[in-house]
């Protein structure tokens, strides 16, 4: 669903709620996943439209399954193979008086299919990163420029990738149903990474005013727990669970009055959710033992050390570059490289960690992406560095979208430039 701009947040996180829930069911009632989201889009810019004027329905998520399943019936009939759609919507739909907003049961009853959506995102047919982009798209809600932003590609590689990935599914023929546990091998990866991400886009929104997206992070840990609830004894799972809520913990401290960014080693530990720690805690110490020993349970094995450490200065560095070693062999993920490099610093030195960043900076993933030059700038200013770290910091700045982000790192460096920084 696109970020709904004209309408206020509470409206908007409604839709982003209840869009992936209309969604299934008009995928479970006509087995045509494409055309689906097209008539849920035209529900969703319906009730932009009229919501705001006439005020929201007394239940809205009713009123948006029925708008969406008429039109709907209108593609149906209007696609080429007319004929043979035209005697699926007539076997399934409904008479006038049966589609009366509120009226149909099956339609409107409280079910909820967004845990199903999920895996037919996940869909094998589809290459792993065609999945989580469609999920992240029609489960998560985030934009197609968001989604982008995360695999780091262009707009409209993401738009066409989504695109493919919804005719892969209405290809695919299967049914809109959880998989069997045996089928579930060959999803589940490409499910824990879309929960990731969406998670990760709420925890730092990658454009806009804000610092946060709670109702995206509220959602990927929802959906986790659904998640977790259904395989409880899945350990990276767990893992999973563990690191949304050990992150979020902290996410009271992230920001100031006016919405600044606040750094890990600046933050108010008192404010930190101490009842999410220990859940995450008592989730990743489970977790573990079992194995085997999965990307996400190292995560927040290191989250857990952060969280845990009574103020910045007691972290346990050693321990946490530690981890990065284990999670840089286990993912691959230059990001992780990324974070490592830091680490080494904060065992080993400054001058340590930028021979680390050194070697990323030609990664063709980190290549002028703003957290390189972030990282970099915060090493160079360890090391007293003024003048790369002021270059740096603002090369950042001008490479991020989120307005919170480029404020930290626009003030970060003049404070340097005026010689006030700590490097005094």
């Amino acid at each position: 669903m696109n970020r709904l701009t004209t309408t206020d947040r509470r409206t908007e996180d409604l839709l982003r709620e209840l869009a992936p829930q209309v969604l299934g069911v008009l995928a479970r009632r006509f087995g045509d996943f494409a055309t689906a989201e097209d008539a849920v889009q035209e529900a969703l810019l319906a009730a932009v439209t009229q919501w705001p004027v006439e005020g929201p329905p007394a239940n809205p998520r009713g009123w948006l399954i029925q708008v969406a399943y008429r039109r709907m019936v209108e593609l149906v009939r209007g696609d080429t193979a007319r004929r043979r759609r035209e005697d699926l919507a007539t076997r399934r739909e409904p008479d006038d008086r049966q589609t009366a907003p509120g009226a149909d049961e099956e339609l409107t009853a409280g079910r909820d299919d967004t845990l199903i959506m999920l895996f037919l995102c996940c869909h094998p047919a589809l290459s792993p990163t065609s999945a989580i982009a469609l999920t992240l798209r029609a489960v998560g809600g985030l934009t197609t420029a968001e989604i982008a932003h995360a695999f780091l590609v262009p707009e409209t590689t993401m738009a066409q990738r989504i695109s493919r990935a919804k005719q892969g599914i209405r290809s695919s023929g299967l049914p809109f149903r959880m998989p069997a546990r045996a089928e579930l091998g060959g999803r589940l990866a490409a499910v824990r990474h879309v929960l990731y991400l969406i998670f990760t886009e709420g925890h730092t929104s990658s454009a806009g005013p804000d610092l946060h997206r709670v109702d995206l992070s509220a959602e990927a840990i929802r959906l986790t727990r659904a998640l977790h609830a259904r395989l409880p004894d899945d350990s990276e799972t767990s893992g999973l669970l563990a690191l949304m809520l050990l992150t979020e913990a902290r996410r009271p401290a992230r920001t100031g009055p006016s919405g600044e960014l606040i750094t890990l080693a600046d933050q108010d530990r008192r404010r930190w959710d101490e009842g999410a720690i220990a859940e995450g805690v008592a989730l990743v110490t489970h977790a573990l033992p079992r194995g085997p020993v999965g990307p996400y349970q190292v995560q927040a094995a290191i989250a857990a050390l952060h969280d845990e450490a009574p103020s910045a200065e007691q972290t346990d560095w050693p321990q946490i570059l530690a981890l990065y070693e284990v999670l840089d062999g286990l993912s691959g993920n230059p990001v992780v490289a990324l974070n490592r490099a830091v680490a080494v610093a904060m065992v080993h030195g400054p001058a340590a960690g930028l021979t680390a960043l050194a070697e990323l900076a030609d990664h063709p993933r980190l290549a002028g992406h703003h957290r390189l030059y972030a990282a970099r700038a915060h090493l160079h200013e360890m090391a007293g560095d003024r003048d790369r770290a002021v270059a740096d910091y603002r090369a950042a700045a001008g490479r991020t979208n989120s307005l919170p982000e480029q404020r930290y790192l626009t003030m970060r460096a003049a404070r340097l430039a005026a010689g006030t920084g700590p490097t005094d």
